[in-house]
């Protein structure tokens, strides 16, 4: 596997996180529970990592922020090998 690279979402990704995080009010019918905000912010991490070509599982936050410039948007993770 190749070494960490350093990637920028959108705005609109960002947007989408926070709101995949966020926790969902329900009332159980049937015994189905909807998924919870964990559920939810990883499948939005392995969707934007197909989108983007990044190992999802990998991702970590640019940690050198905010003297630097960098927002919420930077990450950090290990590009998808080509096939």
């Amino acid at each position: 596997m190749s070494g960490r690279r350093e990637f920028e979402m959108t705005e609109d990704d960002l947007k989408a996180l926070f709101s995949a995080s966020k926790p969902v009010p329900y009332m159980v019918f049937g015994g189905v529970e909807p998924r919870s905000p964990r559920e939810n912010a990883l499948a939005f991490w392995r969707d934007l990592g197909e989108r983007m070509k990044f190992e999802w599982e990998t991702a970590e936050p640019v940690t050198r922020r905010p003297a630097s410039g960098c927002g919420d948007r930077f990450f950090t993770a290990i590009p998808k090998e080509s096939s």
